[in-house]
């Protein structure tokens, strides 16, 4: 099934909550803090559409309380990506409301290590809707020195998320370039706290499965092109191609440049590409002549592979916004609110610690992404990722991988 990469609705803050507080519980406010312009666009409008639709589903409550959504853009016009000061100015708004309950973000694993700390100080529970990079939260393999206790402050985890680690992502994408008859591989990554972890994780996912990766590069994101990468890539008999990376740090021009130096060339990327803005010519993706030769991991299954409750989220979502093929994470967008909503109604109470609390003590929730629980760490046990190919400017499922952890 293709999942359309292009989105319905609206990206303002959202409107149809009560501001006033209901007789028993009082107001909550959930702020989600996405980049909402330059290429991600899509795909944030699509994940505000889903957060959304759980809070008008739950008639805008949680329990007795009436909660008041904000969405937030950590984005600028001008780099068209989010930025550390967009990022940081959304943590210290919600860091300074009394009445905020939950903070939803970040898309960007970069951002993330800009927000968590300022959250953390504050106590404020966030649920990250897209985040895989290792470091957020453990030493595993793939972290960076000082990962990740240098972003929380007060030594207590404030930070989960809904979508499985690069240790997970890394294994997938190594699995699936050994099944692709790949011997040598090409990688270069954006330096960012994403795409620098994702590359480590491919790296030593590779290392065991006995796939050679030539070289790791770090690119420079504002370089005019990237020929002489690319040359050096085929000097040395390069086969497939992987880049770990944001599709706004220059990944179009990237593959681009890979793709003419070297016909015919595999290539792969981690769901920092799974977007429009990269695979849709219209929107200043890839042109169809390179797409066609790449593939894509993303945390998200198609539709048919969901359980009962993901089916039904695909039915409303249609229903509400006319979309029937919504971005692959609207319902990350979806699933992010209604935990949050769950988290407020088990802590029973509008006090951030116990909500965070409650927050870590999910166990076996029956989710639209099927049945998982938020470890200690704050990681959800939910493991598999979706390979994903290009058919038309638009993702298209192609299989859900089971990561190989082994030669």
């Amino acid at each position: 099934m293709s999942l359309g990469v292009a989105a319905c609705g609206s990206d303002d803050d959202s409107g149809g909550s009560s501001t006033s507080d209901s007789a028993s519980g009082g107001t909550i406010n959930i702020y989600s803090s996405l980049p909402l312009q330059g290429a991600s666009r899509p795909q944030t409008t699509a994940m505000v559409n889903g957060i959304k639709l759980a809070l008008q589903q739950a008639n805008n409550k949680a329990g007795d309380f009436t909660i008041k959504y904000t969405s937030l853009d950590d984005s600028t016009a001008q780099a068209g990506n989010w930025t550390p000061e967009a990022t940081s100015q959304n943590a210290r708004k919600v860091a300074q409301d009394d009445k905020a309950g939950v903070y939803i973000g970040e898309f960007n694993s970069g951002a993330s290590a800009v927000s968590i700390p300022i959250l953390n100080e504050a106590g404020v529970p966030q649920i990250s809707p897209a985040n895989t990079a290792v470091g957020l939260t453990t030493d595993e393999p793939g972290a960076d020195k000082g990962e990740p206790d240098k972003y929380y402050p007060t030594g207590k985890r404030t930070y989960t998320r809904i979508v499985p680690i690069d240790t997970i992502q890394g294994a997938a994408l190594a699995t699936t370039m050994k099944q692709d008859g790949c011997t040598k591989v090409a990688m270069t990554n954006d330096k960012e706290v994403y795409g620098a972890g994702l590359s480590r994780n491919v790296q030593l996912a590779a290392q065991q499965q006995d796939v050679a990766i030539l070289f790791n590069e770090g690119i420079d994101p504002k370089a005019p092109n990237y020929r002489s990468l690319a040359s050096k890539a085929k000097g040395e008999g390069a086969d497939c191609f992987i880049y770990a990376g944001i599709t706004a740090n220059n990944a179009v021009q990237l593959y681009k440049d890979f793709a003419a130096a070297i016909p015919g060339l595999k290539m792969y990327g981690g769901d920092g590409v799974a977007e429009s803005g990269f695979v849709d010519p219209k929107e200043g993706g890839l042109p169809t002549s390179v797409s066609k030769n790449v593939k894509v991991t993303v945390a998200t299954l198609s539709p048919d592979d969901y359980p009962p409750q993901g089916q039904e989220f695909f039915s409303d979502f249609e229903d509400t916004y006319g979309d029937k093929n919504p971005d692959p994470y609207a319902i990350y967008g979806y699933e992010a609110m209604n935990l949050a909503l769950d988290a407020i109604q088990r802590a029973g109470s509008a006090d951030k610690e116990k909500i965070l609390e409650a927050l870590f003590a999910t166990k076996d929730r029956e989710s639209v992404l099927g049945t998982y629980s938020i470890d200690e760490n704050g990681d959800t046990t939910l493991t598999d990722y979706g390979l994903y190919t290009v058919n038309d400017g638009e993702l298209e499922f192609d299989k859900t991988i089971k990561a190989e952890t082994g030669g």
